[in-house]
């Protein structure tokens, strides 16, 4: 028979329960505030007693804010900040059982601490290195224990993002990784295992698309404030590339590509020449002040208005008149425009092949609607409204008195062109002709007619209805004024017009489908899982959805259209279709709509 005992059961004892972190940087600092926040012992080291101080004050300042907000109690506080010991000695972690340094991304730096180390802590410490694009192989190599040396990546702010990167070499004690794993998951943070090379999955995908950005800003293509609104509203992400290279800091996203086109000699991954123009300037992002953008001062993430901050709208010259629509097509964009038009106010005429097709668009129309008025978005009276503006025809005939056509048929460049002669002949002159490609070159339609300088780019993205932006597309032929009544009628649709050029991909897709191919890329070379990838993106990058999810849902064969259009066009090799997503298609798995991409979905 047990006998109950008066003494309590002594709690066990957290794995890994002190340690050290040296280099007390932003990242620095959050790692010691996520160790201490999880009950461990936290030895932060750096180069001297005020550099230490500071760091203890930004914890100070960022539990409290953590208490205002409901997510720490004052007791809970004063805890966190007790388990935090600041030094300027290496040989305050001594006793640490892991180390984890954070210092500059520099071989000689990272090389010299792991070297004291060695020195100082036990045999049986862990030691990991912070790099995002530096080898860890090289780096253990060094060490008189190589087989304790690995990589621990986590992600800006450490308190906050989920992701932790472990990085091991062919050197690493399968015991080390497992012990940081375990921690990493008490961390309450979701660990993956990557292999050893520049930038790993998350950085790896993210600093190519960052670069790209960049280049595409510093050509003149689009301005900094487009460039971050597309991706933002075009694919849902946290924030724009541009603000987020001011975040991560100029001189460091440059480092970390120049990692990462050492390993690869991809030119995707070339720094961009302003990179590094900004660096030398001093320009490093938001620490310094201003990088892309200009913030309050220095550290702040408050951007203020500077030279480069456009005034609103196209400018002074004023657009033509807009009362009537026509929309061509009977698809899912088709019927999604048509919506967005009518709940604007304008009197749509909605053409397709025949009055049936029209008809059954329409019917979509009305359909969408109802879901609006059942989840409480659109009042029955405006539903009905809505309906009662558009008029279905099976002649495109029906155009003739519209102000703005926009045709939305198949991505099928004859298909466009043929149609576009077609409402060369039906609309009136001075009607404004827009396409919505994604892909095709506008002036190409705009050839097809004998008023080019009427024709624009219209870009909406799926579901029109929901999606925020339009890209305006403007050719080398098209009129101010034409422009202009682009962005007039955006903002009658309360939908964000950005501008750019007419060239493949515009903006959105040619800055989303190089990611996607690079992801594909990793997935070939076996150096990760899809389920990894897709985790890295969406815990450590903020995205909405993983790379192969949103494969799936675009669809294998849509992608490796828009990836053939890309690379034709820039005649870049790193932008060549991954043959295995060409595999993947000419298999029939194009994705959701087969049941089959790069996973296996239910019938539809």
């Amino acid at each position: 028979m047990d006998i109950p005992s008066d003494t309590p059961t002594p709690l066990p004892r957290p794995l890994l329960p002190t340690v050290a972190v040296v280099g007390l940087g932003t990242m620095g600092t959050g790692i010691a505030e996520t160790l201490a926040r999880a009950g461990r012992e936290v030895i932060g080291i750096d180069i001297s007693d005020a550099a230490a101080g500071r760091a203890v004050a930004a914890i100070e300042a960022s539990t409290a804010r953590a208490v205002e907000r409901g997510r720490l109690t004052d007791e809970e506080r004063r805890t966190v900040l007790a388990r935090l010991r600041t030094f300027s000695d290496l040989r305050a972690a001594a006793d640490a059982a892991l180390v984890i340094e954070v210092v500059p991304e520099s071989y000689e730096t990272k090389r010299q601490v792991i070297r004291e180390l060695d020195g100082i802590v036990t045999p049986g410490t862990i030691l990991a290195t912070g790099t995002n694009a530096l080898s860890v192989t090289r780096l253990a190599a060094d060490s008189a224990h190589p087989e304790r040396v690995l990589g621990l990546h986590f992600f800006n702010p450490a308190p906050a993002m989920k992701l932790v990167e472990v990085v091991s070499s062919v050197l690493t004690s399968p015991r080390a990784v497992e012990a940081v794993t375990a921690l990493a998951r008490d961390l309450g943070k979701e660990p993956v295992a990557v292999g050893d090379r520049p930038g790993f999955v998350a950085d790896g995908l993210l600093f190519g698309y960052l670069n790209q950005a960049a280049a595409m800003y510093e050509s003149g293509y689009a301005s900094r404030a487009d460039i971050d609104a597309a991706m933002r509203l075009g694919c849902g992400l946290p924030m724009g590339p541009l603000a987020l290279l001011d975040l991560i800091g100029i001189d460091t996203a440059r480092t970390v590509l120049e990692a990462m086109y050492s390993a690869s000699h991809d030119r995707l991954h070339a720094p961009a020449p302003v990179l590094g123009q900004l660096g030398a300037a001093g320009l490093t992002g938001r620490k310094a002040g201003r990088g892309f953008y200009t913030y309050a001062e220095p550290g702040s993430a408050t951007a203020v208005p500077d030279a480069l901050t456009p005034a609103d709208g196209p400018g002074p010259v004023a657009g033509r008149a807009v009362g009537s629509v026509g929309v061509a097509g009977s698809g899912t964009m088709a019927s999604g425009i048509a919506e967005v038009f009518a709940k604007a106010g304008y009197d749509v005429v909605l053409a397709a092949r025949s009055t049936e097709k029209a008809r059954g668009a329409k019917d979509r129309v009305a359909a969408s609607l109802a879901r609006s008025v059942a989840k409480g978005r659109l009042t029955e009276e405006a539903r009905g409204e809505a309906l009662a503006r558009i008029r279905p025809a099976g002649t495109l005939d029906a155009f003739s008195g519209v102000d703005l056509a926009v045709e939305a048929v198949a991505e099928d460049l004859e298909v466009k062109r043929q149609l576009f002669g077609v409402l060369d002949k039906v609309c009136r002159p001075g009607a404004v002709l827009a396409t919505t490609t994604s892909s095709l070159p506008v002036i190409a339609c705009a050839r097809a007619t004998s008023r080019p300088q009427d024709v624009v780019g219209l870009h909406f993205f799926n579901p029109a209805p929901a999606m925020k932006l339009v890209e305006v597309v403007r050719t080398v032929l098209t009129a101010d004024d034409v422009r202009a009544t682009a962005h007039e009628v955006c903002a009658r649709l309360r939908k964000h017009p950005v501008d750019c050029g007419d060239r493949a991909g515009f903006i959105v897709n040619a800055l989303l489908f190089p990611y996607l191919n690079n992801a594909v890329k990793m997935v070939q070379e076996h150096y990760a899982t899809p389920d990894d990838i897709d985790t890295a993106m969406k815990l450590g990058g903020g995205y909405p959805m993983g790379p192969f999810e949103l494969l799936d849902v675009v669809g294998l064969d849509v992608s490796l259209a828009i990836e053939r259009v890309l690379h034709r066009e820039f005649r870049d090799p790193g932008l060549a279709p991954a043959p295995l997503l060409e595999h993947l298609v000419a298999a029939g798995c194009l994705g959701r709509k087969s049941g089959r991409g790069f996973r296996a979905h239910a019938a539809r």
